[in-house]
């Protein structure tokens, strides 16, 4: 069958079972998107950047395990991708960004909008390719799809000149990949595993700390077992949240730089460390030297790479981690440890997370979270953008539903949360899904309110609107004499804003109006914005201080403890 390589591509992502895509065209892009209406499996999402379309696919793809696509022209399309595959690349989230290039014979002649994307992308992209001949293009995005997928999750970009979509070739796609040089690890070393059962047994005050490896890899009742079949807490990072439930009686919360003290407390005192799908980055360790002095370290990835990178390891072990937690499991006996969760309750005793009382004239970004746990149950999925906002709901939303809080991570990426909610959103049409975002990281992808409104993607979104970067106000104020210099935001009125987009919204500006307006935007079918007027120099505690260690922490104004 002699197809073009617009068709070969669209006959490729169904093979893939790709459904959903975000996109913006462009003039390269045109051969592909005449023949886009051919194939109606394929719902195409237009949004209003390029970069949301990253973001978009991202969200997805973190929603449903599936690979998250996206679409971007040749030139400033393509490059508009480069934030949100950087911030996949980071968090690990598999994607395939296929982008348009000019013509091959034009290739390298600085021609209108041509740039060497797989070039900029060499450093953030798992693999990438440029197609040079219409024949390779069907087992090119087999292969993409497959590395994308497997091992470490991560994107890869596709590069396709205008010439190769619109040349026909006998279309075959391949049953299977093979490549050399790539064969991820999947079953850890079973004596390494022996050697780590033998240090659980031993241990007196054993720590679990699980990251996103573990929603990644959907190990969730794996590592309920461990931790169950052992009494071992286990505390999480900020997307190692929705791994094992806030509620549980195991849990002792996030760690880190705006952890839980008590977690923290617990790192610092326990005498062995299982960490399980992290990268063990500078966020969550706080000062190297000083992190978990007493402890041996068990670490467990399918990325080598992640193993004795930022701390020493004592036994490490390569492999995907709901295999490697299956046969662990089976290495290990019941315990019980009364002393070691006695000792961590005694520090959630003494140090308690911070005194919010009510304030009957300011709205507290706290009591936001808390109203919309209250008016959820929980049942919803949460996902942020980039600052205080982000830290206030990592600590007063419970996460007990797998996987319900998604966020951007290693790269910290402003203007995450609306587009990202959007593919959340298409991917789960009955969840309810709230972004919880700030008026600085808002305003960065606020063009996407138009295409929640073509697509009728019903997401919830409240502002916690405090009238600076929060966050780097936060940090002027205790590191840099508070000196608000470059933080102070100015916002339109973003209630009046989504109503031009034809979304209802309300501005919140009483304590006694957050539960009232919290219900209403529930009773909404559609998108709905909410804008809350908060303190405006409430900050996230506790916190460590950069370079500091994780027992060094401000938990109250003026007020910094160490354990």
């Amino acid at each position: 069958m002699k197809l073009n390589g617009s068709q070969i591509l669209c006959e490729s992502l169904i093979k893939e079972g790709v459904e959903v895509m975000f996109g913006f065209p462009g003039g390269v892009l045109l051969p592909f998107y005449e023949f886009l209406p051919d194939y109606p499996q394929i719902r195409h999402i237009l949004v209003r950047h390029e970069q949301a379309a990253a973001h978009a696919a991202d969200g997805y793809a973190r929603a449903t395990g599936k690979v998250g696509v996206c679409m971007a022209t040749s030139g400033p399309g393509a490059t508009n991708l480069v934030t949100g595959i950087a911030n996949a690349y980071l968090d690990s989230t598999p994607m395939v960004a296929l982008t348009g290039q000019v013509a091959t014979p034009f290739i390298g002649k600085d021609s209108f909008q041509e740039v060497d994307i797989t070039g900029i992308t060499l450093p953030i992209t798992k693999h990438n390719y440029l197609v040079t001949k219409v024949d390779d293009l069907a087992t090119v995005i087999k292969e993409a799809f497959h590395i994308a997928s497997t091992g470490r999750p991560g994107p890869v970009l596709i590069d396709i000149p205008k010439d190769v979509l619109q040349t026909e070739t006998t279309f075959h796609y391949p049953d299977k990949v093979s490549l050399k040089g790539y064969k991820p690890t999947l079953h850890g070393h079973v004596g390494q595993i022996k050697k780590a059962a033998k240090m659980i047994a031993a241990a007196q005050r054993p720590l679990i700390l699980a990251g996103h490896g573990i929603i990644l890899a959907r190990a969730y009742d794996e590592l309920r077992e461990l931790a169950e079949k052992c009494q071992i807490p286990v505390a999480t990072t900020l997307l190692g949240i929705g791994s094992f439930p806030t509620s549980h009686v195991l849990n002792v919360g996030m760690l880190g730089m705006h952890g839980m003290a008590w977690a923290n407390f617990a790192v610092s005192h326990c005498d062995l460390i299982v960490a399980i799908g992290m990268r063990l980055d500078d966020r969550a360790t706080g000062k190297v030297s000083s992190f978990a002095p007493y402890a041996q370290v068990v670490h467990i990835d399918i990325d080598p790479a992640e193993l004795g990178k930022n701390i020493r390891v004592d036994v490490p072990i390569v492999g995907d981690v709901r295999n490697v937690l299956q046969t662990l499991n089976q290495e290990l006996a019941s315990q019980v440890r009364p002393g070691w969760l006695t000792e961590i309750q005694e520090y959630e005793n003494k140090h308690p997370m911070p005194s919010v009382p009510p304030d009957p004239e300011k709205i507290l970004p706290q009591q936001v979270v808390r109203s919309i746990y209250e008016a959820t149950q929980g049942d919803a999925t949460i996902v942020t953008g980039v600052g205080q906002h982000q830290m206030w709901a990592a600590q007063h939303f419970i996460y007990d539903k797998p996987n319900s809080l998604i966020s951007s991570g290693g790269l910290g990426t402003m203007g995450f949360g609306l587009p990202a909610a959007m593919g959340v959103k298409v991917a789960k049409p009955e969840e309810t899904v709230w972004v919880l975002d700030g008026d600085g990281s808002f305003q960065m992808n606020i063009q996407e309110l138009a295409t929640l409104v073509q697509d009728n993607i019903g997401v919830k979104i409240a502002i916690i609107n405090n009238g600076f970067l929060g966050m780097i106000r936060q940090w002027q104020q205790l590191f840099h004499r508070k000196r608000y210099s470059g933080s102070v935001l100015s916002a339109p009125d973003f209630a009046k804003v989504a109503e031009a987009y034809g979304i209802p919204a309300m501005t919140v500006e009483r304590p006694d109006q957050v539960d009232h307006a919290i219900s209403w935007a529930m009773s909404q079918s559609g998108p709905v914005l909410l804008n809350f007027i908060v303190e405006p120099e409430e900050n996230v505690l506790p916190m460590v201080a950069p370079g500091a260690a994780l027992m060094d922490m401000i938990e109250a104004p003026k007020k910094r403890v160490k354990a």
